[in-house]
């Protein structure tokens, strides 16, 4: 059966001693809607609780729910069992609450999402047998500080790290540490140079969106993506940072972090961006009525979050996407050219060796014959 993960927003009267009395009620009758708790959790400070529960579908957890107290979720997420403990670190209750009659569980499942990325500074340096040594020792440099941080590991590819971590604190205190010991990793050893970026974004597990932690990755991903700076932190992580720590948060030159009016402006225009980048057509002036901005505010902001000109951006981002392309073998110059939003193939290849120092036709399979 499928496993699913609820949220309940409760009132401000509701403590963690409630929230097991009505888990405690939901187990009675489980079994009458083909449904099984799995564990939850509660955070008392921002008034939440999230409901693992394996059952058949959506229905069968709204009629549990409501006919064992009338408390229905707000939303439900169809949820992979492994995900769920890769973030939060347990699918079912913790040892330490099994000794209590109510079983209390007073876990938030609040989690601040760390993105992290090591790119080279050129494509022609990837290609490089000593960069790939290079990116693999940064890579078992980064997972060894990970483990101290008390983190977890969601998902790892060669250059891209998914972790989740409890402690806010922690959070930003392992990006730091990164950040440093990559840097002296690199000076030390006369490496090829890695350009290392960090978002970090906390959030909770459900929310209007499909998939959990969504709209935390995905900020922290965007972050990754298109702001300037080494390590990128949300104005949430700043805050509760600046909240738990005597010494503020001390943003260095390579180190920047986002307003909620920067975040709202980042959504705006990475939606409209991923909706219509493509377009041929597509102009500087078409941004400001969906950005709600004038053409020169526009350009203020993005020299400000991007220090890129809103063309450089919008060029820039169709070269990425190419790239993609190319490396999946995805079509010819020309089909990759017009795919992409650029005007013509000699246009598209005349950016693309600007910007990569390639051609794009050197990404392709050699002709035979």
């Amino acid at each position: 059966m499928p496993i699913y993960m609820d949220r309940h927003d409760v009132s401000e009267t509701v403590t963690a001693e409630n929230v097991a009395q009505l888990h405690q009620e939901d187990l009675k009758i489980q079994d009458q809607h083909g449904c099984r708790g799995l564990t939850y959790w509660f955070d008392n400070k921002r008034k939440t609780a999230f409901c693992l529960i394996e059952a058949p579908d959506k229905k069968a957890i709204l009629k549990m729910h409501n006919k064992a107290h009338g408390q229905v979720p707000n939303s439900i997420i169809e949820v992979d069992a492994s995900i769920v403990e890769s973030f939060l670190g347990r699918i079912e209750n913790p040892k330490k609450a099994k000794n209590t009659v109510l079983n209390i569980i007073n876990d938030p499942a609040f989690r601040t999402i760390m993105v992290i990325t090591l790119q080279p500074l050129s494509l022609k340096q990837n290609r490089t047998a000593q960069f790939k040594s290079s990116l693999h020792n940064c890579t078992h440099t980064v997972l060894k500080l990970l483990n101290v941080y008390e983190s977890k590991l969601v998902k790892q590819s060669e250059n891209h790290f998914l972790v989740s971590f409890k402690s806010v604190s922690n959070a930003v205190h392992a990006a730091f540490d990164i950040q440093s010991l990559l840097k002296e990793f690199r000076n030390d050893t006369n490496n090829d140079k890695i350009l290392l970026k960090i978002g970090l974004s906390a959030g909770v597990p459900v929310t209007e969106k499909k998939s959990i932690f969504e709209d935390t990755i995905k900020l922290a991903e965007q972050m990754c993506k298109i702001i300037k700076g080494e390590i990128i932190i949300s104005s949430e992580v700043k805050e509760l940072y600046n909240s738990e720590n005597s010494v503020p948060l001390n943003e260095g030159e390579s180190t920047f972090s986002l307003t909620q009016t920067d975040e709202k402006f980042l959504t705006l225009l990475m939606d409209y961006t991923e909706s219509n980048w493509s377009n041929t057509n597509l102009k500087v002036d078409d941004f400001s009525k969906p950005m709600g901005c004038s053409k020169s505010q526009l350009y203020r902001k993005m020299i400000l979050l991007t220090g890129k000109s809103p063309n450089t951006f919008i060029k820039e981002y169709r070269l990425n996407e190419a790239l993609t392309l190319l490396n999946k073998k995805a079509g010819n110059i020309s089909e990759i050219a017009f795919e992409t939003g650029f005007s013509s193939p000699s246009y598209f290849s005349k950016c693309f060796q600007k910007r990569y120092g390639h051609l794009p036709s050197d990404y392709l399979p050699a002709k035979v014959g």
